[in-house]
Parts: structure tokens; sequence; C-alpha cells
């Protein structure tokens, strides 16, 4: 009996490495491949005659990706030529006529700049918030300070934070707390985004300072 239980476990832990090691491998790949469809199905806007499928008469995978990420390069490299950056101006400024439009233009540009031009403010400090509900906590970012007009109402002790949804922290909560209510963390934003999108389950090893009145820089 002892025998079989112990062959039982050595398969049954075998399965599990198993798992670990495919489980990672198969959902890269699926993300891999939806994104190489997604890109791919952006050529089926151009006619038909001129698909890059009907032309070469066969199916190139990833095609779409490619074509994409050229794409971008050539956008950036006219936006930086004189002529270009006259354009985007003189676009924005047409944008910026339409009111519920100029709204969702400049929010986004806003975000767009912070993660990949570096001229807004992204996230500048992972926090502990009690959220949903009190003895509740939830992973937030501290984005900034609120604006001078709310800061006039509810007071300069205040932060603006971000509460980020799991697993997918591109959406989530815009919540303005007191500097007091906020237990800062000394790991960092990836390693804070990395334990919000894993669930919990990939757990970094820094700690936490406790709470904290005295919040860093964030104008």
């Amino acid at each position: 009996m002892k025998g079989h239980a112990s062959l039982k476990t050595s398969i049954k832990n075998i399965l599990l490495t198993g798992l670990a090691v495919i489980i990672p491998i198969g959902i890269t790949i699926y993300i891999l491949n939806f994104i190489i469809e997604m890109m791919d199905s952006l050529l089926t806007v151009m006619p038909v005659q001129y698909q890059p499928d009907t032309v070469l008469g066969f199916h190139i995978p990833g095609l779409g990706l490619i074509i994409t990420v050229l794409l971008i390069f050539i956008c950036g490299l006219i936006t930086k030529s004189f002529i270009g950056n006259k354009l985007i101006r003189w676009g924005e400024a047409v944008v910026d006529r339409i009111p519920i439009v100029r709204g969702i233009y400049q929010a986004t540009k806003k975000i767009v700049d912070s993660m990949f031009v570096g001229q807004g403010k992204s996230f500048k400090q992972a926090v502990l918030v009690e959220f949903p509900r009190k003895n509740v906590y939830s992973v937030a970012f501290v984005t900034g300070v609120p604006n001078p007009e709310i800061e006039e109402k509810i007071g300069k002790n205040f932060v603006s934070i971000y509460v980020p949804t799991t697993p997918n922290p591109t959406s989530g909560y815009f919540l303005m707390v007191a500097q007091d209510e906020l237990i800062y963390l000394d790991m960092s934003v990836e390693d804070a985004l990395t334990l919000v999108i894993s669930t919990g389950i990939v757990n970094p090893q820094d700690g936490v300072k406790g709470k904290d009145t005295k919040s860093p820089d964030v104008k």
C-alpha cells in the first residue's frame, strides 16, 4: 500500500510540475497568437485587391503585426519632422474644438505620454488603501494631487490614487484619499503591478513601511 501511495504521489508531483511549465508557455503563446491575429485583422480595412493575401496568393501569419509596427515607426518619423509636427498640431487644434472628442483625446494623450514618452506624470508610489470597505485592503498607485479647486474643497493633505482591477489593471477606480489613510509600500510600481496582475500569486519580497502620514513628493 505504501508503494502504491508513493507512486501516486510521484505521478501527481510530475503532473503538477508539467502543468507549472506548460501553463505559462501556453498562456504566452495564446496571448501572442491573439495579438498577431488582431493585427492581421487590421489589414481587412484595405480594399480586397490590395490586401497582402490577395497580392501574394497566400497568407503570412504576423504580417499585420509587421505592417503595424512599420506604420507606427513611419508615423513617428513624420511626427518628428517639422512639417509632420505642424500637421499634428493643426490636427490637435481641430480636435480641441470638438467638445466630447476633445476630452477623450486629451485624457488618452496624457496617459500615453505618461507611459511611453515620459512627458506626463506616471504612477509615483505603490500603496495600500482600505477599499472597497474598512479592514479590506487593495493595492493602489499614487498618481499625483487633486487639482487646485478640489484641493480647496477637501484639503491639501489628500492625494490622487488609482486602484486597478485584477487581473486587468487597465480598468480601475480613481480616488482622492487622505495621506494618513494610506500605507506606503517599499516595493516598486512594477512589482506591485505584478502582484495585481497575478491576483496575488506572485508575491514580491519587498516589505511595507507601515502607516505614515508623510507621503513622497507627488507634485
